[in-house]
């Protein structure tokens, strides 16, 4: 048994937040599953203490569960030498109020009771990447953007969700209001109070917009270390829907909630810092963009067919490439296109970065970033040139055969990646190709509503 946190966290900074906060009554402590789902516990004020200090005991099968919470036998991970518990340490910096709930909040992360990373754990997966690409001189950098919906408790008069109303004034629009400022200003009540939650949190929001349907909104991350942009992505997830359900309505972060409009993803931008800090991807003297960067662009797509399962882990996460509206599912890359893969902004040369435009919003950001930055390292260590950059609307050219046409393709794909079993582990890759098996035959059995009112007494 240990005796010193394996996760680096120091039982001081557990003591200043109690000091911070004399009235606070509870914390919740937050394991993230493979779907991005927080699982843990509430517990009370006088135990914080003994979290950083001995860690907490919590089960390994919490990673063998489909995402309904549901065990997955095949997963390998249920019941494996009698249940008994792994120890959960507090992940540093993670520890704050949330105002929304009245309690503290602290990400946890998996550990042996020895001490040793728990292999099938997400983001020790995202660890083993970065140490990798440390060993090569080079810092990940990272942020991720967030779309998502605001949905109204109240369905429509035909029974479905819609559109939240406005916090500020009661009023409910179905307009699209892309990048509408006014709209923003309606619901301004609710983002002050994530904005506030944030700031308790450590979380370095940014920007908002109103993005390409009713109801949808994008906001920012402030790009920082990669390993802490995916704990951002988990801490501003669970701040946003408390939050909203503060305010009577709730957030979605479905890939695709309504088939007709624009589905919600979740870019990830990416450079490679030098160990000094400085940015590796920036543009040459001559103003050429960064062999480097064009190297790793080259490795991600090599690998991005194999990847799909992580990018798209969902059936619904298959209904946001069914219309292509700001939804690229290719492998292609180009210079400020918003129609491929792989998007090189425009800026700054000193700050030039890739944006991954692929991921849905539903998607795991550890195993996003992982086998992202997974396949930019292969792609430098390879020197893999990336092809010509697409020019013009990408979207209006055929997609790349090599690319999995479905949910059930992509299982299938991640299944024989020896890259992904490289990349996550091989017990990671295998528990996880099993559960989305599961998942996949869960849904294939289950005849919808839909079915019943096109079939069910017309054929």
């Amino acid at each position: 048994m240990v005796t010193r946190s394996p996760s680096g966290s120091d039982l001081d900074e557990a003591k200043a937040f109690l000091a911070r906060y004399p009235d606070l009554k509870g914390i919740d402590i937050i394991l993230t599953d493979y779907h991005g789902i927080g699982r843990g516990k509430t517990i009370r004020r006088h135990e914080l203490e003994a979290l950083y200090s001995s860690g907490r005991g919590m089960p390994a099968s919490l990673f063998g569960q489909d995402v309904a919470g549901d065990d997955v036998e095949d997963s390998g991970l249920i019941l494996t030498d009698g249940g008994g518990d792994k120890i959960c340490w507090p992940i540093p910096g993670t520890l704050g109020l949330m105002p929304s709930t009245g309690r503290g909040q602290v990400l946890v992360s998996m550990y042996d009771t020895d001490g040793t990373p728990l292999h099938v754990e997400p983001r020790h997966a995202l660890a083993r990447q970065v140490a990798r690409a440390r060993a090569a001189g080079f810092e990940p950098m990272g942020a991720l953007e967030l779309e998502f919906y605001l949905v109204d408790r109240e369905r429509d008069a035909r029974g479905r969700p819609q559109p939240a109303r406005y916090a500020l004034t009661g009023r409910r629009s179905l307009n699209t209001n892309t990048m509408s400022v006014d709209e923003l200003d309606e619901m301004s009540p609710l983002f002050d109070a994530i904005y506030a939650g944030a700031a308790e949190l450590g979380v370095p929001l940014e920007s908002l917009i109103s993005e390409y349907a009713p109801g949808q909104y994008e906001l920012t991350i402030r790009y920082r270390d990669l390993t802490r942009a995916a704990d951002d992505v988990i801490i501003a997830k669970r701040l946003i829907r408390a939050t909203a359900r503060r305010f009577g309505m709730e957030a979605c972060f479905m890939a695709k909630p309504f088939g007709t409009l624009s589905g919600s993803g979740m870019h990830l931008h990416l450079s490679l810092a030098g160990l000094d800090g400085a940015n590796l991807f920036a543009d040459e003297p001559s103003g050429a963009l960064s062999p480097l960067m064009l190297h790793a662009i080259g490795g991600i797509r090599e690998t991005i067919a194999d990847t799909m399962l992580v990018l798209a882990p969902f059936l619904n996460s298959w209904r946001r490439f069914a219309a292509v509206v700001y939804s690229p599912v290719s492998d292609t890359w180009g210079v400020e296109n918003r129609t491929v893969a792989v998007r090189v902004p425009s800026g700054s040369g000193k700050g030039r970065h890739f944006e991954h435009r692929v991921a849905g919003v539903d998607a795991n950001p550890y195993l996003v970033a992982a086998v992202t930055l997974a396949g930019a390292l292969d792609g430098i260590a390879q020197r893999r040139d990336p092809g010509p950059p697409a020019v013009g609307n990408s979207y209006a050219g055929a997609r790349a055969p090599d690319l999995p046409r479905s949910w059930l393709d992509a299982i299938d794909r991640f299944e024989r990646s020896a890259f992904v079993k490289d990349a996550l582990g091989e017990e990671l890759h295998r528990s996880f190709a099993a559960i989305k098996r599961a998942e996949w035959l869960r849904l294939a059995l289950e005849v919808s509503e839909a079915e019943w009112e096109l079939y069910g007494f017309t054929v």
